[in-house]
């Protein structure tokens, strides 16, 4: 394992990172991990780790452990998930044709011989993924960049950037008021409260590192995706070092284009500006009150006072 180009996708809950994520599939130059690509474990915990769940986390690995010990300590949910009990994942009609046991023997290959280190085992994670998977409609080389998504893990930027120098993490913020109404279809929603708190630390912490390490950290707005897909991308594609092709502008999975709802990869349903603007309609008006409030600072300095659907919860 020599050349290595990592990007990864952050966002918080309902912030449109699967629908980024899904926007860079199929693109020449990139291989884009099929689901979130949650690398966490549980040997990892600091002052955040009540704010988010350990699998959106950047690991840490104890010392001594084999191959396979190293392949499991990795939550990876969603992919573990499909691949061990398939009628029990929600990606369950994806046409994946991956067999756990190759990637594991693939995985295991890369890794070579110990001691193992956290770099090592995250390029053979992606590496070995895209070798064992049968039918991805691409064959990976040294010149492509492998995409993951997992959920707030620009928050351990720092130690992203300790192991990937040259890595590009791009963090997606959607508006509070949105993004909040999504994440109430889930089942276990959370309060309110607990939803603007963890909205201001994620981007003010992902902000503090796009200062600290322009060249690896940049944030991008969700709602900028919706304005105009043409110059977001572009973008996009500037800041990680592809070019830009005509498949960013679309959802898509395995090169296929999603023409309908975009889950179950995601619970943000459409990627478009009248969806991201009409379901702010949803909420009532204690709880409009209540996210203008809460995200009044950092939504200003993310220029959402700017934006025209919103600007009136900012600009009282």
């Amino acid at each position: 394992m020599s050349q290595f180009k990592l990007v990864m996708i952050s966002a918080g809950f309902e912030h449109g990172g699967n629908v980024t994520h899904r926007h860079l599939d199929g693109h020449s130059q990139l291989l884009v991990y099929p689901f979130e690509s949650q690398l966490g474990n549980r040997n990892f915990n600091d002052f955040l780790a009540s704010v988010e769940r350990v699998q959106y986390r950047y690991p840490e690995f104890p010392e001594g452990l084999t191959a396979i010990e190293l392949y499991e300590q990795m939550i990876d949910e969603e992919m573990k998930t499909f691949l061990r009990k398939k009628n029990g994942s929600k990606f369950r009609d994806a046409d994946c044709q991956l067999a756990e046991a190759d990637r594991i023997a693939e995985f295991e290959r890369l890794l070579g011989s110990a001691p193992y280190t956290r770099r090592r085992v995250i390029e053979a994670f992606f590496r070995s993924t895209f070798v064992a998977w049968k039918n991805y409609y691409a064959q990976p080389n040294d010149d492509m960049r492998y995409v993951g998504y997992s959920p707030a893990i620009g928050i351990d930027a720092e130690r992203i950037v300790r192991d990937f120098p040259d890595v590009r993490i791009m963090h997606i913020v959607r508006n509070p008021f949105s993004a909040y109404r999504d994440t109430k279809r889930r089942p276990f929603p959370q309060p309110l409260s607990k939803y603007l708190i963890t909205w201001n630390i994620y981007h003010s912490t992902v902000e503090m590192y796009a200062k600290m390490y322009p060249k690896n950290v940049q944030i991008f707005r969700y709602e900028d995706l919706m304005e105009d897909k043409g110059s977001f991308m572009r973008g996009v594609a500037e800041f990680i070092g592809v070019d830009f092709e005509a498949s960013m502008l679309y959802p898509s999975w395995n090169a296929v284009e999603i023409k309908g709802d975009i889950a179950p990869w995601g619970t943000v349903l459409k990627s478009t500006k009248d969806y991201n603007e009409a379901v702010i309609d949803e909420l009532s008006a204690a709880e409009k009150l209540q996210i203008a409030s809460g995200t009044a600072a950092v939504a200003r300095h993310l220029g959402y006072d700017k934006v025209d659907y919103l600007s009136r919860y900012y600009n009282v």
